[in-house]
């Protein structure tokens, strides 16, 4: 596909400057409730990626949908879940986006089209197949994205999923985020190709190579694939190099990174990007900037107070939502 990046609108450029910023203060916050001990099992967090969840579901219209990952905390918020429900969920709280059920790694609101974080590498790929064969059967036009990790690349699911759906011109964009890292592992090590999208051609469909960190670039790829699937044409494999700031989850210092790696890619930080540009173009100043940035720390700091305060789920709701509709 020929692809021209055209800069977005100022409004469009603040909505996504202003949700990159609260996912990246979000995942400070949850990092600290992690360590405080006040999240039940693991967390995964996102910082440094912020440009392909908020590039992606601005891609988006209403009624598509998306699979993702258990490093999701950043698509759920872009997606529009809230800070508030995101946070309640962290700590299993009745008013969480899953009834304080999901926890960190299943993060699910389908009323805004997040079909599910999964905490099974992969998973996400044959479901969203299956939700756009959904779309096909009942012409209803809408699109699915599967979010998936460069770990997830070699396993079956993977495989199954891009074939299935090129056969069946399914409505489906498939968007690696190659953040280099599967767990504790380099790429390279387990990944016979460099380019995750060059596996596009064993089936058939376009593979893109996409800069995960400009959130710019990532929106209009991913729209480009977006509305060739709306339009009957079938899958694409878009991969975006992105790179993870912390480690894989828990405490992990990522003693496995060459050193200056980190250094090199804080040095292409998404929000940074879109912050400069929109300086240079004269929409935003740093002034500007810095107080946007305290807002949205205060934003995501009284969330988080008002879901420490919220209760957790009565024990009857263990009887809740077992099967579709909530029985």
């Amino acid at each position: 596909m020929d692809i021209t990046v055209k800069a977005l609108d100022e409004q469009t450029r603040m909505d996504m400057l202003q949700r990159m910023l609260d996912i990246r203060y979000s995942e400070e916050q949850i990092q600290g409730l992690f360590l405080a001990n006040l999240v039940r099992g693991t967390t995964h967090l996102c910082d440094g990626q912020e440009a392909c969840s908020v590039g992606v579901a601005w891609a988006l219209k209403p009624g598509d949908m998306m699979t993702c990952t258990y490093r999701g905390h950043g698509h759920a918020l872009a997606m529009g879940i809230s800070i508030k429900t995101l946070m309640a969920e962290m700590m299993g709280k009745a008013s969480g986006c899953c009834g304080g059920k999901g926890g960190s790694m299943h993060m699910t609101d389908a009323s805004v089209g997040l079909l599910g974080a999964n905490a099974i590498v992969g998973a996400g790929l044959p479901i969203a197949v299956g939700a756009a064969l959904t779309s096909q059967v009942k012409g209803s036009h809408h699109v699915t994205v599967a979010l998936f990790g460069d770990g997830a690349v070699n396993i079956g699911a993977f495989h199954e999923a891009l074939n299935m759906a090129a056969v069946w011109k399914l409505p489906v964009v498939f968007i690696c985020e190659n953040n280099l890292y599967g767990e504790y592992s380099p790429l390279h090590t387990t990944t016979a190709v460099e380019n995750i999208a060059d596996r596009a051609c064993a089936y058939n469909i376009p593979g893109l190579i996409v800069d995960g960190q400009d959130v710019e670039v990532v929106h209009a790829h991913v729209s480009a694939a977006v509305e060739r699937a709306r339009a009957g044409d079938g899958p694409s494999l878009v991969e975006l190099k992105t790179y993870r700031y912390r480690g894989h989850s828990r405490t992990d210092t990522g003693p496995y990174r060459p050193e200056g790696e980190l250094e090199a890619w804080l040095q292409r930080d998404p929000i940074h990007i879109l912050r400069d540009r929109m300086i240079e173009d004269g929409q935003l100043d740093a002034v500007e900037f810095e107080e946007l940035q305290q807002a949205t720390e205060r934003k995501v700091a009284e969330a988080l107070e008002w879901a420490k305060n919220e209760p957790f789920p009565l024990l009857e709701a263990a009887y809740q939502d077992v099967y579709a509709g909530g029985r």
